[in-house]
C-alpha cells in the first residue's frame, strides 16, 4: 500500500506540471489561443510565403551577410537553420562550412524540395534538407556546433518539446543564435503574435536550460541572441 501511495503521490505531482505547460485562451488575430510561458502562440507561415522570403528588399531589412558574419562561423562546423524556409540562410552558410554541412530543417516538403533544388543549382552538397516534426527536430543527439532560428521560434506549436530536440542535438558548449523582430518597439511594424522582446525569449530558453550570453542589436528590426548550451 505505501508503494500504491508513493506512486500516486507522484503521478498526481507529475502529471498536472506537464499539462500546465501549455494553457489555452480566445485565439487573437493571427494566433492559434494556445499559450506557452504567457506567450500566444502565432499561425505558422507556409511555403506559399516563399515569395516573401525571398523577397529582394530582404537583404536591406535583415542583413543577412552581417548576421552571418556575427555567428562566428568556422570551417568545420555542423550547423542547422531550423524553420530554414526557402533556404536564405541555409545556402549562406553552407558557402563557409566547406568542411563541415548545414541541415536546413522545416516540416514542409514544399520548402525542403525548394532548397534542395537551390542547393543543387548552387552545387552546394553540404547542405541536407532534413525534415522534422512539430515537436522533434529529429537532429542527431550532440551533433551540432551551432544552431540558427531566424523569425521562426514563435510559430512553433510545441516550443518545448521543440527546444528540448535542440538542446538534445547542441553539442555541450554548442551555441543557439535565435533572431526575433523586436517586441519592446512598436516601431517594427510587425504583427505583434510576429514578435518578441527579450525578456521573454531569455526566459523561454531558459525553461530548456539554455544559458545567455548576448543579445547584439546591429540589426534594424531584430534581436540577435546568443545562448550556450553548459
Amino acid at each position: 500500500m505505501r508503494l500504491v501511495s508513493l506512486l500516486t503521490w507522484i503521478l498526481l505531482c507529475v502529471l498536472p506540471a506537464q499539462e500546465a505547460v501549455y494553457t489555452a485562451k480566445t485565439p487573437g488575430p493571427g494566433g492559434t489561443g494556445k499559450v506557452y510561458m504567457g506567450r500566444e502562440i502565432s499561425h505558422v507561415v507556409g511555403h506559399q510565403a516563399i515569395t516573401w522570403l525571398e523577397r529582394p528588399e530582404r537583404d536591406g531589412e535583415e542583413l543577412p551577410d552581417e548576421v552571418v558574419r556575427n555567428m562566428e562561423i568556422k570551417p568545420a562546423d555542423v550547423v542547422a537553420d531550423i524553420g530554414a524556409g526557402s533556404g536564405y540562410f541555409s545556402l549562406r552558410l553552407a558557402k563557409l562550412v566547406t568542411g563541415g554541412k548545414v541541415y536546413a530543417v522545416d516540416i514542409q516538403d514544399e520548402m525542403l524540395n525548394f532548397i534542395q533544388v537551390r542547393a543543387t543549382a548552387a552545387k552546394l552538397g553540404n547542405v541536407i534538407p532534413h525534415k522534422g516534426t512539430i515537436e522533434d527536430t529529429k537532429l542527431p543527439e550532440n551533433s551540432l556546433d551551432v544552431v540558427l532560428m531566424v523569425d521562426a521560434y514563435h510559430e512553433f506549436s510545441h516550443p518545448r518539446e521543440m527546444m528540448e530536440s535542440i538542446v538534445r542535438a547542441l553539442k555541450p558548449g554548442g551555441r543557439l543564435i535565435q533572431l526575433e523582430y523586436r517586441g519592446e518597439d512598436p516601431g517594427v511594424a510587425i504583427k505583434p503574435l510576429h514578435k518578441m522582446t527579450q525578456w521573454q525569449v531569455k526566459r523561454e530558453m531558459a525553461a530548456v536550460g539554455l544559458t545567455w550570453k548576448e543579445t547584439r542589436d546591429f540589426l534594424p528590426l531584430q534581436h540577435f541572441f546568443v545562448f550556450v548550451k553548459g
